[in-house]
């Protein structure tokens, strides 16, 4: 009986998320062909409950970048079906607030392209791309359906959805003019990574996972985990729910639950914000309309695994594409997937970097940046001479970065953390009952059930873990 109640309650509270919706696409189209009349009084209303619009979003993240010291460009790329994605590019040839993107004829160097996770941006490298590119040419884009690109309607088909996303960016490849590029996915962008590297071998000249999304498969043993009945009905009560609808349903009390829950963000940016401009930005992109989230979902099943997981598939990526995997030593993340995959291809380095959790790059960017500059600098032989080449590669790991050959054993952190294998945003009250919940439980491989408020399997969300944007 309650569970009936609950759900026509949370029917009614997704038609009003709908409507929210369907405003800020209006919004949206506002900015490029500006409405000239009303068709009734419930536009000008809904705005006041999600208070958020394409151009806040685009506030917000100039706001994160202006910590950014090195001249760069920005741009929307067109590609096909009138979608477009948002790039920022960095080269030392580039003129200040540049509205053009570097010719890759004056490129020195295989680019380095950034792919950010689930429910983030561009602006989440901010404390990276001023020392990534001081090497060579960076490009960070926000993927399909994500950030300021183009939101469109993916497929519900899980193959065809990821096939959306990763053919949008080889179109954004061919209008940028790429040749080759390093590719570098964090999350979610890691999983499209390795499936971009699939499908376009020849395009990749190394891949780098940061924290990768969707690698292992769900366990076959229906009983590996014990998870509560309460449990269960909740999730079954969410279902119809994007991961992040939770977020938009708090209407004007939506940046003041990103702030309250990923509290963590400020002080993982602490060196360069301290105000709210994080969590400002991470609501703005995620209180827009769902399109890549929505893809997401599709992507998924139960408690946050990928209905197709890529280490069944990463063993074809070709032998010549070097692969490094980097880990946060407190991450809840799942690092044997990256020792998994070493087992058959034994030249993969698994990187872990200490006092690092999820967000790798944000917690310890110094040790993050020099990491990864190494491994470029290892990367492309054009123009490099084997006594540099040899030199660069006998560069020393930063003092809290260590190179593993084996997975490093299981510590449940304390106050009874869950580790899971994607994270993700939630509202606070169902947060703190699970996480006064004796009924937690957790398995050896640092997977664990994926518990949510207002959000579809596969977004988990527990307040004192690394959650995935």
């Amino acid at each position: 009986m309650y569970l009936k109640a609950s759900q026509k309650l949370l029917t009614v509270l997704l038609h009003m998320i709908a409507a929210c919706q369907t405003t800020t696409m209006r919004r949206m189209a506002d900015e490029v062909q500006p409405r000239t009349e009303q068709s009734s009084w419930l536009p000008n209303w809904l705005p006041s409950w999600c208070p958020t619009s394409p151009t806040q979003l685009k506030d917000a993240e100039q706001k994160m970048l202006k910590t950014v010291k090195r001249p760069y460009s920005r741009q929307h790329i067109r590609i096909s079906s009138s979608n477009y994605l948002w790039t920022i590019a960095f080269s030392t040839h580039l003129h200040p607030n540049s509205t053009t993107l570097l010719q890759p004829s004056s490129q020195p160097k295989t680019p380095l392209v950034l792919l950010h996770g689930f429910g983030g941006g561009v602006g989440l490298w901010a404390q990276n791309l001023d020392a990534l590119s001081s090497c060579g040419p960076v490009y960070a884009l926000d993927l399909l359906g994500f950030g300021r690109s183009s939101r469109p309607q993916f497929s519900a088909d899980p193959r065809e959805a990821e096939e959306q996303f990763v053919v949008a960016l080889e179109e954004w490849r061919e209008k940028v003019g790429l040749e080759k590029m390093v590719l570098l996915g964090h999350n979610l962008g890691g999983y499209l990574s390795a499936a971009y590297t699939l499908k376009y071998p020849n395009r990749v000249r190394r891949l780098l996972l940061v924290e990768p999304w969707g690698f292992p498969a769900r366990p076959d043993n229906p009983n590996h985990y014990s998870i509560p009945m309460w449990i269960r009905a909740i999730g079954a009560v969410m279902s119809p729910f994007n991961p992040l609808a939770g977020l938009r349903l708090a209407g004007p009390l939506g940046p003041m639950l990103v702030q309250t829950i990923r509290s963590d963000f400020k002080q993982k940016y602490s060196s360069v914000f301290d105000d709210n401009t994080v969590s400002d930005y991470i609501y703005h992109l995620n209180a827009q309309t769902p399109s890549g989230e929505t893809a997401f979902r599709n992507m998924t099943i139960p408690y946050g695994w990928a209905k197709r997981p890529m280490l069944e598939r990463i063993d074809g990526v070709r032998a010549d594409i070097p692969i490094s995997f980097i880990y946060g030593s407190r991450s809840s993340i799942d690092s044997n997937s990256g020792y998994t995959v070493k087992k058959t291809r034994p030249d993969v380095e698994i990187i872990v970097i200490r006092g690092a959790g999820h967000y790798v790059f944000a917690d310890q960017p110094e040790d993050f940046n020099q990491t990864v500059l190494r491994i470029l600098a290892l990367t492309d032989g054009k123009g490099i001479d084997k006594k540099t080449k040899h030199a660069a590669a006998q560069l020393p790991l930063p003092i809290s970065v260590t190179s593993e050959t084996s997975p490093r054993p299981h510590q449940l952190s304390p106050g009874n953390r869950v580790a899971t294998e994607t994270e993700s945003f939630g509202l606070a009250d169902l947060q703190e009952v699970i996480l006064r919940s004796d009924k937690v439980v957790t398995s050896h491989k640092r997977h664990a059930m994926f518990l949510t408020d207002m959000s579809l399997p596969g977004s988990p969300s527990l307040a004192d873990l690394e959650f995935s944007l």
